[in-house]
């Protein structure tokens, strides 16, 4: 008997993985919060296999996406980026990267909790969804808008409604697993 899973998967490996042990899974990590943010901006225009399938890359370049070393990049470090093929090179995403690594920085600086800031916007638990067809999955929500609107307010790029959405579900703090995903259940177990 085969498991049923959320259709957007498909059957590559790295992706059936992906939504398996990954996508929907809550996430408290201020700074695998802060990546997972960086890296739906730059899939913004593209698939997220795309990304995924670069993910380790872009790991290697961004120093494990670590805010405190990301922050202090400066033109070598733009440059190299832009020369390193294994990741999505954009001007406008890389800089986006390096100024949400300086706003990380402010907010942990002045006392604030990155993670906490987040979940705020779900009221520090996920959201459980009970779609039982892909079709019935919006792209965004009323608290995708609000977090939207409040990263651009603090000077986050590349984070509009529907990236803000996608990211949402990616760190758990929605579960879009469809009811007949054998995920759905199990990522509803995990919240807090």
């Amino acid at each position: 008997m085969t498991e049923s899973r959320c259709g957007w998967c498909g059957t590559d490996p790295l992706y059936v993985a992906y939504h398996d042990t990954d996508w929907g899974v809550p996430e408290y990590d201020a700074r695998a919060l802060w990546e997972k943010l960086v890296l739906d901006g730059f899939q913004a225009g593209l698939a997220w296999i795309t990304i995924l399938r670069k993910r380790e890359a872009f790991r290697s370049a961004f120093d494990g996406f670590d805010p405190r070393k990301v922050a202090l990049y400066g033109e070598a470090d733009r440059a190299r980026l832009m020369a390193d093929a294994g990741i999505v090179r954009s001007n406008a995403k890389i800089d986006a990267a390096i100024h949400g690594a300086k706003i990380w920085c402010e907010m942990t600086d002045n006392g604030e909790d990155f993670s906490a800031w987040l979940w705020s916007f779900v009221g520090g638990k996920p959201i459980q969804n009970n779609w039982t067809s892909m079709s019935e999955v919006p792209t965004t929500s009323p608290e995708a808008e609000a977090m939207a609107k409040a990263l651009k307010a603090r000077g986050f790029k590349f984070c509009g409604p529907v990236i803000v959405y996608a990211f949402m579900q990616a760190v758990g703090m929605v579960n879009d697993h469809i009811t007949p995903c054998h995920r759905h259940e199990a990522v509803k177990a995990l919240a807090r």
